[in-house]
């Protein structure tokens, strides 16, 4: 017996999705915000970079949806997971990123 309906995703794909997505904004994030303040004198304290990561959590619920996840579905804890996930690997790759001065 299938546990996937006939127009939805499983659970397992759906959390795969979601996780993919969060990893790939959190690091895009960071290469934009390392773009958006090279010519800062201190890029580490413009606000511009955490604006970058801002947008790049704003901009996954409309991506979730075109990809066919159902955002009105998604509780207060998923979408405290999206935010913290996307942090997170923003906050470890533009700190790499600021150190390596790349």
């Amino acid at each position: 017996m299938a546990t996937e309906t006939a127009d939805g995703m499983s659970s397992h794909m759906r959390g795969l999705t979601v996780t993919t997505l969060t990893a790939v904004a959190g690091i895009a994030a960071a290469f934009g915000s390392n773009a958006l303040t090279a010519t800062s004198q201190v890029p580490a304290k413009d606000p511009q970079g955490i604006l970058i990561l801002a947008v790049a959590i704003a901009a996954q619920f409309p991506i979730l949806r075109v990809i066919g996840i159902d955002t009105d579905d998604l509780s207060a804890k998923d979408v405290l997971y999206i935010g913290f996930m996307t942090f997170s690997l923003w906050f470890v790759s533009w700190g790499i990123l600021l150190t390596t001065g790349a």
